[in-house]
Formats: structure tokens, C-alpha cells, sequence
């Protein structure tokens, strides 16, 4: 079973500065109107059929030489005319503001420092081949949690080389001999699995449950 440590009176970047380690995974439940729909989706795979807590994971790799901690994750980013729409690298303050990101958690999962190396291996591969973020199994995911003996199956809308954001985490994870979430498809998986895992870990989270959502069903 999981320790969650329930952290209060930090900044969003103080925590990050605090818990935020190479290899340990990053949730963080947001306040736009694309994180409410996933919230909301998520609500088939919650227990008690509440929305989900988080709605976006990626995976922290450690502070460089610039003195910044970095993730890397599977997103798409758009600023004026750049787009990056795959796995890519950021500084962790972008999800500094607190407004925006209202919830967060850093889960160690206890890995060895073999399993950690192979994990930051696997995800820097992934940028470098540019492994694309996957609108279209999302939509295969939005399906298997309304019907869930699809969960265990390939998803029906699986691409090569692209992955969503969870499914990313799950994938580099698995390579390192690490299933967060067993029986379910890599490209099923979703952050609140994520934060759900059977797996011994422990979990720092930092912000309000509610995610500022209701649990409207």
C-alpha cells in the first residue's frame, strides 16, 4: 500500500523544490476546461464514481545545470505560432502557478538506481525520436473506462510512437520493470491509475482535493 504525505503552507515551486526527484512521477490536477473533462471521464475508473483528482503525469528528471528541476512528458504545447504537440522536456515552474494547478503529488516508487537510470533512458529516447501525443487514444481510453473489459485490451485507436501523458509514464516505467498499474493497457491508463497504484510507493500531495470541481456526475 501507498504512504501519502498530505503537505500544506508550500508554494507550488516550493514543493517541486522540496520532493521533486529523478525518476519520481508528477500528477497535478489543473483548473482549465480540458482538465475538467478528463476529471470527469476519469469518474468510471474512481471507486466511488467521483471526479478523478489528477489529470495530467509526467515524470521528473532532476535538477541540470541551469539550476532548474526538469520533466519530461508527453503534452502539447502551444505558444503563438510554436507548437509542440509529443515528448518533450520542461522546467518543472511551468506548473508553478497555483492557480492553474491547484493539486500536486511526487510519487516515489522505491526504484533502484538501475531502474531509475532506465527510466530517464527510456524517456530522453522518446524526445529524441520525437514520439508524438496522442489526441486519438485518448478517445480509445475515453471508451475502454465507460466499458471497462477494454481496459486490459490493446487500445482500439493505438498509433506507433505516440503516447498520451499517463500512458508515457506507464510505458518508460514498464521498461524498467515496473507496472504501475497491472491489468491495464499502457494506452489505457490514465494519471488517476497513476495515483491509484497497487504498487509501495509514497506520495507527497500538496492543494485542495476538489481541484476546484465538483463531483456532478
Amino acid at each position: 500500500m501507498g504512504e501519502i504525505i498530505e503537505v500544506t503552507g508550500l508554494s507550488n515551486a516550493d514543493f517541486y523544490a522540496r520532493h521533486a526527484a529523478p525518476g519520481r512521477v508528477g500528477l497535478v490536477g489543473g483548473t482549465s476546461w480540458v482538465d475538467r473533462l478528463i476529471a470527469r471521464a476519469e469518474r468510471h475508473v474512481h471507486p466511488e464514481k467521483e471526479w478523478g483528482r489528477w489529470t495530467h503525469a509526467f515524470v521528473c528528471e532532476g535538477a541540470r545545470a541551469d539550476g532548474h528541476h526538469w520533466v519530461v512528458e508527453s503534452d502539447l504545447e502551444i505558444h503563438g505560432k510554436h507548437i509542440r504537440l509529443g515528448v518533450q522536456e520542461n522546467r518543472v515552474e511551468k506548473y508553478h502557478d497555483g492557480a492553474t494547478y491547484s493539486t500536486l503529488a511526487l510519487i516515489d516508487f522505491g526504484m533502484t538506481p538501475a531502474q531509475e537510470a532506465e527510466v530517464l533512458r527510456e524517456a530522453l529516447e522518446l524526445v529524441a525520436t520525437r514520439a508524438r501525443y496522442s489526441l486519438r487514444e485518448l478517445f480509445g481510453t475515453a471508451l475502454a473506462m465507460k466499458h471497462p473489459h477494454l481496459r486490459g485490451q490493446t487500445n482500439r485507436m493505438a498509433r506507433d510512437h505516440s503516447f498520451y501523458c499517463s500512458a508515457f509514464v506507464q510505458h518508460i516505467y514498464r521498461k524498467a520493470g515496473l507496472d504501475l498499474f497491472p491489468g491495464v493497457d499502457v494506452k489505457n491508463t490514465t494519471p488517476e491509475d497513476l495515483g491509484r497504484s497497487p504498487l509501495p510507493f509514497r506520495m507527497w500531495v500538496l492543494g485542495n482535493d476538489q481541484c476546484g470541481m465538483t463531483n456532478d456526475q
